[in-house]
């Protein structure tokens, strides 16, 4: 029976070739294979993104502050996994800006002339390395206004130049003490105290002290520069405005400023802070403790032991994880660095205030 079909069918399809048929079939056949890959990929393709988005979650936390206390629900950005106390990490900031609240706005015309009576000019900086005390509390609302771009980068720099300098001044003078320490066999209580409080501000509860010298160490100005003028738009941005915000950090627990473009259900805003001075120490401590950046620290130490001045090109590399657009981040860092010849401050120093003058007498 079995052979009896099979001739049967080899007989129809000879039939088939000899009326010119055969080709015709596979014709349509051919035809309706195509037709059904066409309708049926992209239902395919569909299905497998729905699938993929629902099981990853395409998250980028590292522009919190210190996103692994602020964010209660998680603690998976901790580098060694273990609980740290917000107020501990973060208390020496709260300080500066709650002792900052009655600070006043001043417009950009009295700045420039405080800038001019005080001789503060870039381009003596670019050659003697040397930069005037004068710290600002806010942007003026009026540098949007700056038509001239060139104009309105200077201003932006001279407002946050001195601020970087003088944050970096207070991590030098911690790593110069935490190094006298290290090399003493004994400690005083006064010592011990003091590295206690250093372990709770750089999240380090095992307290490492090979931890704390690759964490508590300075940002390269020229890098510091490029960020806040990328994050701000030179100090234009309503968050730099509004909320003295010039690294665009993230909180969820504390006071900020909510994204116009972002959902009713996101719970991150942008943190405000009532002095820019706040600001940069945020973005500092960030940097020094935030799991995301572990590698910049690492790539930041092998600098140091092998006595090459800290570079912003280099440490950029590892700062890919700051904002979501990754790599293209950093090279964006790398243009306004390399553009704006910002590494001719890197090695600016800041003068001393007549205030720490009159200490010194």
């Amino acid at each position: 029976m079995k052979k009896f079909i099979k001739r049967k069918n080899i007989r129809i399809l000879k039939t088939l070739d000899e009326n010119n048929l055969g080709s015709i079939a596979r014709t349509l056949l051919s035809s309706f294979i195509l037709l059904f890959i066409f309708y049926s990929l992209p239902i395919i393709t569909n299905y497998a993104n729905n699938k993929i988005l629902n099981t990853q979650e395409f998250k980028n936390n590292s522009k919190t502050v210190l996103a692994y206390t602020l964010d209660k629900g998680t603690n998976g950005n901790l580098e060694d996994n273990e609980n740290y106390d917000e107020n501990d990490l973060l208390v020496d900031i709260y300080s500066l800006n709650d002792k900052e609240t009655d600070s006043v706005r001043l417009d950009a015309s009295t700045i420039k002339q405080l800038y001019e009576d005080t001789d503060y000019k870039l381009d003596d900086i670019r050659k003697n390395k040397l930069v005037k005390p004068v710290a600002l509390d806010s942007f003026p609302r009026e540098i949007k206004k700056i038509e001239n771009l060139k104009k309105r980068k200077e201003f932006f720099i001279q407002i946050v130049l001195p601020l970087i300098l003088q944050e970096n001044n207070n991590i030098k003078i911690d790593r110069k003490r935490l190094f006298n320490i290290i090399n003493k066999s004994n400690n005083t209580n006064l010592e011990k105290k003091w590295l206690d409080k250093k372990f709770k501000q750089y999240g380090i509860p095992s307290k490492d002290l090979s931890i704390l010298k690759i964490r508590m160490d300075e940002i390269p100005v020229s890098l510091a520069l490029a960020q806040a003028a990328k994050e701000t738009g030179w100090g234009t941005s309503r968050f730099a405005q509004e909320g003295n915000a010039l690294f665009g950090q993230w909180t969820w627990s504390g006071e900020g400023l909510k994204p116009k473009e972002a959902d009713g259900n996101e719970g991150h805003k942008v943190m405000k802070f009532n002095v820019l001075q706040a600001s940069v120490r945020a973005y500092q401590r960030n940097l020094n403790t935030h799991s995301s950046y572990k590698e910049f620290r690492l790539a930041r130490a092998k600098l140091r032991d092998s006595n090459i001045p800290l570079d912003s090109i280099i440490l950029s590399e590892y700062l890919d994880e700051y904002a979501e657009t990754g790599e293209q981040y950093v090279k964006i860092l790398q243009k306004i660095i390399n553009q704006n010849d910002l590494k001719d401050f890197d090695n600016a120093k800041l003068l001393p205030s007549s205030l720490e003058l009159e200490s010194l007498i």
